[in-house]
């Protein structure tokens, strides 16, 4: 088992359901899948790329594995080992127990008069596989096969990545419908002491990833978490980035103070948004690109 029963519990008790036997793949119920299901709100991904929140599984096949520990994650880093050990799942498994443990988290909606009733039909068939929930998913073995498995189910697939596998990218079989490159600093100095990577040469691997980002047959998307007090500076660094990826779209988010950020990062390196907007446009003005959609309620802006 890679996860001792102590961390399993945990991480059941954040929310977490489990699937497979060696407990690597997992899934959590979103924030804004509950609030769509009241008709209380969307994610802001639904408003910017027209995914049904209500639908989304949010999921992750590799929980424990990641080659940084980022000071603005949420997550409890101390699970966290930067290269895989141990057996693995295969892709079918993991999406059948995924879904099947999400139906299970959602059961008590259908006991919620305030809940809409066409939303409750939808929520147990998930259209969207938001694969971003921990970890690097990039570090899963068969993240190939998982994302063609996606595909065969007419899923959507939304795949984040730090970027520090820019050989995994070449040998997919299928590309996702959407890949995330996190971008959060301008520089190595600063990657260093924010993202933490726990390998050699990692900014050079995230470099190789920008570049090769606009060879891949999908939408492209650099996201950049911006920490007030520790990135919010050199909008021309990033706009050079931005440039060598040539990406589709920018999305440029708050960082949120929640979780297990809190012992490592304070209340004020959380920006507002007018913060993050102003450092959006001074980005997209060295880069060709504008605002064209925004969501002040999760402090993000997109440029495009």
């Amino acid at each position: 088992m890679i996860l001792k029963d102590n961390q399993l519990q945990k991480l059941q008790k954040m929310g977490y359901r489990f699937a497979g036997k060696h407990h690597h793949a997992a899934t959590k119920i979103c924030h804004w899948t509950k609030k769509s299901i009241l008709d209380e709100g969307v994610c802001y991904k639904e408003k910017f790329y027209g995914i049904k929140s209500h639908r989304c599984l949010q999921m992750s096949p590799s929980v424990p594995f990641c080659h940084q520990q980022c000071l603005f994650c949420w997550r409890d880093l101390s699970n966290t080992n930067f290269e895989w050990k141990g057996k693995y799942d295969e892709p079918k498994e993991i999406i059948d127990e995924c879904i099947e443990a999400q139906r299970n988290l959602l059961c008590g909606f259908f006991g919620n008069n305030n809940s809409n009733p066409k939303k409750l039909k939808e929520c147990n068939n998930p259209t969207n596989a938001a694969i971003s929930l921990a970890g690097e998913p990039m570090l899963y073995p068969e993240i190939s096969a998982l994302i063609s498995e996606f595909n065969h189910r007419k899923f959507t697939t939304f795949l984040v990545s730090n970027g520090l596998t820019p050989n995994q990218f070449k040998t997919l079989d299928e590309d996702p419908t959407q890949l995330y490159l996190s971008l959060d600093a301008p520089d190595k100095k600063t990657y260093k002491s924010l993202c933490r990577p726990q390998i050699e040469g990692a900014w050079d691997l995230l470099n190789s990833s920008l570049e090769h980002m606009s060879s891949l047959n999908c939408r492209r998307v650099i996201r950049i978490t911006a920490v007030n007090g520790k990135n919010m500076f050199d909008s021309e660094g990033y706009a050079n980035l931005i440039n060598k990826a040539s990406p589709d779209f920018v999305e440029i988010k708050a960082y949120m103070f929640v979780g297990y950020s809190r012992q490592r990062l304070e209340l004020n390196n959380m920006p507002m948004f007018s913060e993050v907007k102003n450092f959006a446009k001074n980005i997209g003005d060295l880069c060709s690109k504008e605002i064209i959609n925004e969501s002040q309620e999760s402090r993000v802006v997109l440029l495009g």
